[in-house]
């Protein structure tokens, strides 16, 4: 596929237009959101599609943003899959602009690394913020977090990208839905140089606080049948980052992840049916375990990069897993069942090959 792609934001058409556009075939979306005090307000009108009966389908894809021609292989498979089976919505788990994140709201970076190589796939993208999105002496190190800002100001700039703020909430249909997505920023508690002079941003800070309050009572709240959390960093994985509480195999806190585990356990786990992570370049569908109270692990984050690795040693029981292949997920909802395939994706043709398709419930 030629790169010289349109631009594929026209002018003189709002996000209603552009998305309204895109669907015969989408679900009806509410997405809420709580603006922290020290995120961007959004003032964007509100996306209110038609409604297409009490089922979704949804992309899920993470580290996708790249701007290479292994990024564009991701997206050319997802849009063939797009035109047989159309999608609702996409949730990108993070690391949305490699290496470093934006450096604002108006940085070339979004055109490069989401608009252009996602053209064609014209619904809204829910966006996780990821540690290379929060970046400040090097890349990937977390230790910027406000840098992630730029991405809540580009929500006001984009028909897509859909990031109202740093952590919110996606209802798929409007009314009455049959799943509610809990989109979470851990990043505070995972970066690799902890926010030592900002205490707004600290493990027990305001932010984060405000976070866990606010995910508690919108997690009592919901009526959805289905309720999935999703961030950047998992709480298990085989890949190379590891579990929260041992990432990268690090004997040091916060480095290690612990406040990220504590996190998941006392506010996330048990209290959804599924995790959504990137941070891995992998595919992979975990069983729950007895630490993980029920909730699976599923991490999605080979939509740029993969890990090139082998699963490590005493790994979790898997129901698929790949280190080694570029590809993306798709789930299909109803109120009484989830369906999960997984498609891996060859970077020189851009061929997609499902090789997992699962009824999970």
């Amino acid at each position: 596929m030629s790169h010289s792609t349109p631009d594929p934001r026209p002018t003189g058409i709002g996000r209603r237009d552009v998305l309204a556009g895109a669907a015969g075939v989408v679900a009806g979306l509410t997405l809420v959101g709580l603006t922290p005090a020290h995120a961007v307000p959004a003032e964007v009108e509100k996306f209110t599609p038609p409604r297409t009966g009490r089922s979704a389908r949804i992309l899920i894809t993470g580290d996708a943003g790249t701007g290479t021609r292994t990024q564009w292989a991701v997206a050319d498979a997802a849009r063939a899959f797009h035109s047989r089976e159309p999608f609702a919505l996409a949730v990108g788990l993070g690391d949305n602009i490699y290496e470093s994140g934006p450096n604002g709201p108006d940085d070339a970076q979004f055109a490069a690394k989401f608009e252009d190589p996602n053209a064609g796939l014209d619904f809204p993208w829910a966006m996780v913020l990821g540690n290379h999105d929060t970046s400040g002496v090097f890349p990937g190190d977390g230790g910027w977090l406000a840098r992630g800002n730029h991405e809540v100001e580009y929500h006001a700039r984009s028909a897509r990208w859909w990031m109202p703020s740093r952590y919110y909430s996606v209802r798929v249909p409007e009314q009455n839905p049959v799943v509610e997505f809990f989109v979470l920023d851990l990043n505070p508690l995972a970066a690799y140089i902890p926010p030592l002079l900002d205490p707004y941003w600290a493990v027990d800070g305001p932010y984060m606080n405000e976070q866990r309050a606010w995910l508690d009572t919108a997690l009592a709240a919901s009526t959805a049948p289905w309720k999935i959390a999703c961030t950047h960093h998992p709480y298990l994985s085989n890949g190379p980052h590891g579990d929260a509480g041992n990432y990268e195999g690090l004997p040091v806190e916060p480095l290690n992840g612990v406040h990220a585990k504590r996190f998941f356990e006392e506010h996330v786990l048990g209290k959804v049916s599924l995790l959504l992570s990137g941070h891995d370049h992998t595919l992979q569908v975990l069983e729950p375990t007895a630490s993980s109270k029920g909730t699976r692990q599923i991490v999605s984050g080979a939509a740029g990069k993969t890990a090139g690795a082998e699963p490590r040693a005493g790994a979790h029981p898997a129901l698929y897993e790949t280190q080694h292949e570029l590809g993306f997920m798709v789930m299909d909802l109803t109120p009484e069942s989830v369906r999960l395939r997984a498609v891996t994706v060859d970077p020189a043709t851009s061929a997609g090959t499902q090789v997992f398709d699962r009824r999970l419930a």
